[in-house]
């Protein structure tokens, strides 16, 4: 399993990659698309969708099941992986660069410190 550093991680196996000006990209964590199976279906937002952390933002449709993505932060959705409608088994091969979900412009950066880092996760799934 590959937990990168340079990110965040919140309890429901989502990853959140601090950009600049506020922004955020979200993934599955190498751990969650594991877990999936091949996925076979993403239920992605809308851009402009308020994301609020903890609540569902979307769903993955995998062989074994349907699983809901939780948000890890709240933000208004900047763009989509519009990549995932026709390869969503991106999220199996590249969960930390093809496979990415979403984008998001933050509502509140200081709901970063509620998430883990990738030791604390990678200790929580043991």
């Amino acid at each position: 399993m590959d937990f990168p550093d340079d990110l965040k991680y919140h309890a429901e196996h989502m990853w959140v990659r601090l950009e600049e000006g506020g922004e955020a990209t979200l993934g599955v964590s190498d751990y969650a698309q594991d877990q999936l199976g091949t996925v076979i279906y993403v239920d992605l937002p809308e851009v402009e969708q308020e994301l609020s952390m903890g609540e569902e933002l979307g769903a993955v449709e995998s062989a074994k099941s349907v699983s809901d993505l939780i948000s890890p932060v709240s933000g208004a959705v900047l763009e989509v992986n519009q990549r995932l409608e026709d390869t969503p088994d991106l999220i199996n091969l590249e969960p930390y660069i093809g496979g990415w979900i979403v984008r998001v412009k933050l509502a509140d950066p200081e709901e970063l410190d509620e998430l883990y880092d990738a030791g604390k996760y990678e200790a929580k799934l043991d």
